[in-house]
């Protein structure tokens, strides 16, 4: 049995998630509740939850306030799934730390999928420092990615990828020094997450990192050529998506 606490300042909401996870999640027991930093804190070390469900915005500051106090105390081991409304470099900074988080209204079977995969985890392979730094990044131009494979989480520079292959529900990651890291997500997911640092969706197999395009051969059908030397194919539908990119469409 999964021991799990609620922090949020907004009892509407704190009802409501205790009674989906009654409902939908009968391996989890909510054994306390808080309503802000201060309070949840010291809920987090009376109690050493195996779960925390933690709001971001509360009166008396953020949930990530709450994890940079919680660094005195080692000894709680407690996961995090943060539930958060949308706030742009919160939901950028979940992404590239793979981090589990719910936006509100919480949907039920985002709640199932998020406490299974949670449980899947030690606390050690949930980045919480680095998710923390990705905030900062973010808000500077992001600069570093955490990568989550059957194994580790590993964490690159994005000037690292040269460029991402579809593996079906899974991604390809091509690094610079011939490094691969295979990625338990879509290329879909990355697409949205790496879309605006400078990398194009040029084939609905492959993403590319423009910083590592060294040609656009346009005869044979079109395609790439990187920094590794490697030939990426540019389908007909994305051509104009990278001439565009280019600044030449």
């Amino acid at each position: 049995m999964i021991k799990a606490v609620v922090i949020d300042d907004t009892e509407k909401a704190r009802v409501a998630l205790k009674s989906d996870l009654s409902a939908y999640c009968k391996n989890v027991t909510v054994v306390g509740e808080a309503d802000g930093v201060a309070s949840g804190l010291a809920l987090l070390v009376e109690l050493k939850p195996d779960l925390a469900f933690l709001d971001i915005r509360m009166g008396d500051g953020t949930g990530f306030d709450l994890l940079e106090k919680l660094k005195a105390y080692p000894q709680v081991k407690s996961k995090i799934i943060f539930t958060t409304a949308y706030d742009e470099y919160a939901i950028k900074a979940f992404k590239f730390s793979a981090i589990d988080y719910l936006l509100k209204p919480v949907d039920v079977d985002d709640l199932v999928a998020a406490v299974k995969k949670c449980n899947a985890q030690t606390p050690e392979t949930q980045p919480l420092d680095f998710l923390l730094d990705s905030i900062k990044d973010l808000q500077a131009g992001a600069k570093r990615i955490a990568l989550c494979s059957a194994e580790k989480i590993q964490i690159v520079s994005l000037s690292e990828i040269i460029c991402c292959e579809s593996q079906r529900n899974y991604t390809l990651f091509y690094l610079t020094e011939h490094r691969q890291i295979l990625v338990t997500k879509t290329l879909k997911e990355y697409d949205e997450m790496l879309c605006d640092y400078g990398f194009v969706r040029v084939h609905h197999s492959n993403l590319i990192n423009l910083k590592h395009l060294k040609e656009f051969v346009k005869i044979d059908g079109g395609y790439a050529i990187m920094s590794d030397k490697s030939q990426v194919p540019v389908s007909v539908r994305k051509r104009d998506d990278l001439l565009k990119a280019l600044g030449v469409g």
